[in-house]
């Protein structure tokens, strides 16, 4: 008898399977065997790529708001197990990468509502909620024919506005690298109406007001919601923070970047001092009092919700404060720990953290009122987010 016709039985059956796993890797995977439903898919933020199978239920606009009508863009998709749900903890947030926007957005293709979908990416958050992002496929699940992907997209990455693209912004449009830095710099420094530091109080207390209650604000980095009385220097109350540290350039509260609203936040008093002058990066350790923001020696890290505002924020002063009115050229750059030099960085990651975090309703509001009723002049990266690439180029 050979050696193999020796081999127990009951071993062939262990043996066979260990072959086929080598043979087709996946084979035991839960991800392989088919699509998974949205509930899966929240509870699966792991990294993991899947095909997330689901009813299309509106576009995220924050991490609380998703639209059914009136649709910005086509930048994101909410799906639910099922039609009509309107609980944002039942949804799951998809980022719609470039070149799907033109047949898988809402703003393009508002029928998709209440239609059944498969969407293959990672189980990554999205708006600071469970979510899908990097999606690499779509499809329709009702068996009706899929649209094609667009073979050139809308370059740009989040939405914002034109509405000011004939009058405002008339000397940009159109321009590209150093030429679009200088006509924005020209553009949001013309005309413009410089606060008092004591001013700024007042300001904020309209530019950062809670939509849900009136009487408060949000304060950036913790996102609560607090009374707008509640302003000072004390523990629990909130003061003004400067996102663009006020020492990178040395110019303390002075009128002009050192009360410029653009920049300035209401933040809880020690979160502020936690924060400090630090530069932006990721990682570090998680805030004690601000979950969600993280610090190390040189870098903050701001909560998912706000990256993308601290990064157009950041970037809006590099622009602004070209050095040509008595104050430093500040400028932002690829590294961390500036101190006192009148740079900010890192530029990779706050570009990174631009895509990211799409503009929403709260940011272009908060622009809107700047413009309309304190100092008169916009944010270009609010309502023109590419802008950035075409000025500093994609994140490394």
């Amino acid at each position: 008898m050979s050696r193999a016709a020796r081999v127990p039985a009951l071993l062939l059956v262990p043996l066979l399977a260990a072959v086929l796993a080598l043979v087709n890797p996946l084979a035991d995977g839960a991800h392989a065997a088919g699509e998974i439903g949205v509930a899966s898919a929240r509870a699966g933020q792991d990294g993991s790529v899947a095909t997330v199978r689901g009813y299309v239920v509106g576009q995220p606009t924050s991490a609380t708001s998703v639209v059914t009508s009136g649709y910005p863009s086509d930048y994101a998709l909410a799906l639910a197990d099922a039609p009509g749900v309107t609980d944002t903890s039942q949804m799951v947030y998809v980022q719609v990468p470039s070149a799907f926007r033109a047949t898988w957005g809402l703003k393009s293709h508002p029928e998709l509502l209440g239609r059944r979908v498969d969407v293959t990416g990672a189980l990554v958050s999205y708006f600071s909620r469970p979510g899908v992002t990097g999606a690499s496929a779509f499809a329709l699940a009702d068996g009706a024919v899929d649209p094609e992907p667009d073979p050139d997209p809308d370059p740009d990455p989040q939405p914002g506005t034109g509405e000011y693209d004939e009058t405002y912004y008339a000397d940009a449009v159109g321009k590209t690298g150093p030429e679009l830095e200088a006509a924005l710099h020209t553009i949001i420094s013309t005309g413009v109406t410089k606060l008092s530091y004591a001013q700024v109080w007042d300001a904020l207390k309209e530019t950062d007001e809670d939509p849900a209650n009136p009487s408060n604000v949000i304060e950036l980095y913790t996102g609560d919601s607090i009374a707008k009385s509640a302003n000072g220097g004390g523990v629990d109350q909130w003061n003004r923070e400067h996102v663009w540290a006020k020492s990178h350039g040395d110019f303390g509260t002075a009128t002009g970047p050192g009360t410029d609203v653009h920049h300035l936040r209401p933040e809880d008093v020690s979160v502020n001092s936690d924060r400090g002058n630090l530069d932006f990066d990721n990682g570090g350790t998680e805030n004690d009092e601000a979950p969600g923001n993280f610090a190390d020696g040189d870098s903050w890290e701001p909560r998912d919700a706000v990256k993308g505002d601290v990064a157009r924020m950041i970037l809006y002063m590099s622009v602004r404060y070209e050095g040509g009115d008595g104050f430093a050229d500040l400028e932002v750059n690829e590294v961390t720990g500036n101190g006192s030099a009148p740079h900010i960085g890192k530029l990779s990651t706050l570009l990174a953290w631009s895509a990211a975090d799409p503009v929403d309703a709260f940011e272009m509001r908060r622009n809107d009122v700047i413009f309309e009723s304190y100092q008169f002049n916009r944010n270009p990266f609010i309502d023109h987010p590419e802008w950035a690439t075409e000025i500093w180029g994609s994140a490394a």
